[in-house]
């Protein structure tokens, strides 16, 4: 089995992230099976599809570093590495894109929405996005890639890709290209702002006190955490008791998450009670939980030649993993190679 994901190096790591999938990245890691592989990726060549300042998306890429290993990725038991430092996933970007069709593209609804009104004036970068993430996985032979409900069709298309390649310039004794399954990884709790229970935890949110950061220390976390938004009830005796309360539902969530157990657990114990005595139970679980987390990346981000070399090292097994594939790719669509 091998997995290969990838998360765009946006920077500021906050609670929803770390929640909502770098945890289960880190699940993945350590459940795997003795032989098994892991390799998690930078998506820097994504992150140029769209308007881009390139100081912010290389210090993102080293905040995002820093953040995967202080959350618990670990460079010795899986491969960790930015996109820009293997050459061949551009490589067969460029050598997909001789079997990806138009027609196929064009269906992508991530490139609709991306582009909106204005799909004239978008990056042909962003439009043949879903090649270069096919690329990703059928350079490294990914036997499963974690997808959720808004990547589930571009793993199709990478299949697609696959398939067609397969039958085109392959035999169907010895396929070229391994079709990756799909994983679905454990639920994972969807984070909600904490000044609008409706709208997700977000870096893009203009308030700082609408999300708890990765790098926040324990007095912002109390501070931002007693002005969350929430509402004169008290808390139910059960779920159904939280219908209707968006920001109420969020908190608990929140800390069914970090405790992992289920929101009827939570209420068992904070049935009756009100915010003024949940809230700081909130925070301090909150504040136990990322203090090692907040430790090991202000470290890390002091220590950029630690970075450089997580990220050359991984980089220098990916390309070497990529090689035989790439090579073959080549060979198979008749270019000669020195």
């Amino acid at each position: 089995m091998r997995v290969v994901s990838g998360i765009q190096p946006t920077g500021n790591l906050h609670l929803g992230n770390y929640l909502g999938a770098i945890r289960n990245w880190v699940k993945m890691q350590d459940e795997m099976d003795k032989g098994s592989e892991c390799l998690f990726f930078l998506a820097d060549l994504h992150a140029i599809s769209q308007p881009h300042d390139p100081a912010e998306l290389r210090q993102g890429t080293l905040e995002m570093t820093a953040a995967l290993v202080a959350c618990g990725i670990d460079p010795d038991r899986s491969i960790l590495f930015n996109q820009a430092q293997i050459p061949a996933h551009t490589e067969m970007q460029w050598l997909l894109n001789s079997t990806a069709r138009m027609g196929w593209l064009n269906r992508m609804t991530q490139w609709k929405d991306k582009a909106g009104k204005n799909r004239e004036g978008a990056s042909v970068a962003l439009f043949t996005y879903p090649v270069l993430q096919a690329a990703d996985v059928l350079l490294y032979q990914a036997t499963h890639v974690p997808v959720g409900e808004d990547q589930k069709q571009h793993l199709e298309l990478a299949r697609d890709i696959a398939q067609k390649f397969n039958t085109d310039f392959a035999s169907e004794d010895e396929p070229l290209f391994t079709l990756p399954e799909p994983f679905i990884p454990p639920m994972a709790a969807r984070i909600m702002s904490l000044r609008d229970g409706m709208a997700k935890m977000s870096k893009s949110d203009p308030s700082e006190r609408s999300r708890i950061n990765l790098s926040d220390d324990a007095d912002t976390v109390l501070a931002k955490v007693k002005k969350a938004k929430t509402d004169p009830e008290a808390l139910p005796s059960e779920t159904a008791g939280l219908a209707g309360r968006p920001e109420a539902l969020n908190l608990v969530t929140i800390y069914a998450a970090l405790k992992d157990c289920s929101v009827d657990d939570v209420l068992a114990d904070f049935g009756g009670q009100g915010f003024g005595a949940f809230k700081p139970a909130l925070a301090e679980l909150m504040v136990e939980t990322l203090k090692p987390i907040t430790q090991r990346f202000s470290q890390l981000m002091e220590d950029r030649e630690a970075l450089d070399a997580i990220l050359a090292r991984g980089g220098a097994k990916g390309r070497e993993l990529a090689a035989p594939t790439l090579a073959a790719t080549y060979d198979a669509l008749g270019l000669i190679r020195g």
